[in-house]
């Protein structure tokens, strides 16, 4: 009788271990500020005042600094299954020549495609908008091996 209910407790042991295992845990990677930090910022508002409010960006415009990037992404991790990105998101502010802020945008994506979720001034996509298709095109071509390198 002694063994068998050991053999239980360790059954239950292993099923509650292996229950565990696959309970999925999510990360979150990067930083976008808050609506409320961006709601500090305003059209006309200088590059130095923009890095005191919200720090720098992890991502600037690929060939030249008229625009700052900030990105978010979240991450589902479930047992031995490669990580996969779920959510996406990018607030991209856009400088003048000047150094003044002219656009404030943040994107996001819905059924795999970019989508606007909020523009603070102008109605057609921001000059770097190729920064953002770059930044949203690596969803779905992560590979468990470029993790591990």
């Amino acid at each position: 009788m002694r063994i068998k209910a050991r053999a239980v407790r360790a059954a239950a042991v292993g099923l509650f271990l292996a229950t565990a295992a696959c309970a999925p845990v999510y990360n979150n990677h990067g930083y976008v500020p808050t609506d409320q930090e961006l709601a500090q910022i305003q059209i006309g508002t200088e590059r130095d005042k923009v890095q005191e409010i919200l720090g720098r960006p992890s991502a600037e415009g690929m060939l030249n600094a008229d625009a700052w990037y900030y990105v978010q992404g979240r991450w589902k991790l479930t047992g031995i299954n490669a990580p996969r990105e779920i959510d996406r998101e990018v607030v991209a502010i856009s400088f003048d020549p000047g150094g003044r802020v002219t656009n404030i945008e943040r994107f996001g994506v819905e059924n795999g495609r970019v989508v606007v979720l909020s523009r603070r001034v102008t109605t057609t996509n921001i000059q770097g908008s190729s920064a953002v298709k770059q930044i949203f095109g690596n969803i779905g071509r992560l590979d468990a091996a470029d993790l591990l390198q």
